[in-house]
């Protein structure tokens, strides 16, 4: 049979990163510059993580700066990647995401997220409680925080806004708990790739097994998470990536600092077992010039079918940063092709 092929729809997933030397402030105001220009250059989609305790991410509060970003930009879609359900009560996340949906119609995206998005201590802080913290919890708040928005099955509590004010309702993951969960309810899913790469197609492959059609969607669509530093070239490229990895070395070892420059990260001396961890973490990712982004995120896309790329850029300076989604827009983007 001839083979088909699709243009591929991206999007960005951004940590407002809190650079050295600079403030939480100058981060957030990086990232509203950020999505003003994605727009512009025609991204699908723009979603900010929740992540807390970490000195070098600033999105802590997702409803927030998706509020913020929403009054500085006009079409593109905004959303969480994610809003980590474990700290929060699902009244709480369908009133915020209920006001959004109203005030933006048609431009909000829920991304719900498992796991707490911290350490334990922290997540505690957050919820007061240890209950809702497990695993076992998820479906249920999950199903909870649906019914505020639709009220199928009446209560004595009215999300307002919130009911019938649906966002549009994604499940995240880096496993394969909540890409079968999404199939089960129908719902889209979006895998985290640029963290947990050695997962992500038997995840895809137990989503799509375990799809059934739903009000929301008839087929499976998948969105996948990527590491993506494109550059004038491969050595340049390289040289941007380097803070994050550092980042991400520290954070794993428990000592998150903001994120270093490329000297800083270039100096760092590195064990030999801190750069096989760093090695593990770069495979299956994008880094380099916009023909080697090009050839790695088609073998991305051929491996793994998916629907939409999300690319998430995490380098020292805006305008590398900025510099880094405009390569790909304008050189990249158009090559991009899977099978179907």
């Amino acid at each position: 049979m001839a083979r088909r092929v699709i243009n591929v729809p991206l999007a960005v997933l951004d940590l407002a990163p809190v650079a050295a030397g600079t403030t939480a402030g100058d981060a957030l105001r990086h990232t509203t510059e950020l999505a003003r220009r994605t727009e512009e250059l025609g991204y699908h989609r723009f979603w900010v993580a929740e992540h807390h305790n970490m000195p070098a991410i600033a999105s802590s509060a997702p409803a927030v700066l998706l509020a913020h970003l929403a009054a500085h930009t006009s079409r593109i879609r905004l959303g969480s990647g994610g809003v980590m359900l474990p700290n929060h009560a699902p009244l709480v996340v369908a009133e915020q995401f209920g006001t959004l949906e109203a005030l933006h119609p048609g431009r909000i995206d829920l991304g719900i997220g498992r796991a707490p998005g911290t350490d334990q201590v922290t997540a505690l802080a957050l919820r007061r409680t240890m209950e809702g913290l497990s695993a076992e919890g998820f479906p249920r708040e999950l199903a909870d925080l649906m019914n505020y928005f639709s009220g199928e099955q009446p209560g004595p509590i009215t999300a307002t806004p919130g009911r019938g004010e649906q966002p549009a309702i994604w499940l995240l993951g880096s496993s394969g708990f909540s890409a079968q969960l999404a199939g089960l309810l129908g719902l889209p899913f979006s895998f985290a790739h640029h963290f947990s790469a050695q997962h992500t197609l038997p995840a895809l492959a137990l989503y799509r097994q375990s799809f059934r059609p739903s009000r929301w969607l008839e087929k499976p669509y998948a969105m996948v998470a990527v590491n993506a530093v494109c550059a004038e070239t491969d050595e340049r490229a390289e040289w941007l990536a380097g803070p994050a990895a550092l980042s991400f070395l520290k954070l794993r070892s428990g000592r998150p600092e903001p994120l270093a420059t490329p000297e800083e990260a270039a100096a760092y001396p590195y064990t030999d077992l801190e750069r096989e961890f760093v090695a593990q973490r770069r495979e299956g990712q994008a880094t380099g010039s916009t023909e080697t982004v090009r050839r790695q995120l088609t073998d991305l896309l051929e491996r793994t079918g998916a629907d939409e790329l999300m690319l998430t850029t995490l380098v020292y300076d805006i305008d590398d940063r900025v510099r880094s989604y405009q390569l790909i827009a304008e050189q990249v983007a158009g090559g991009l092709r899977r099978s179907a």
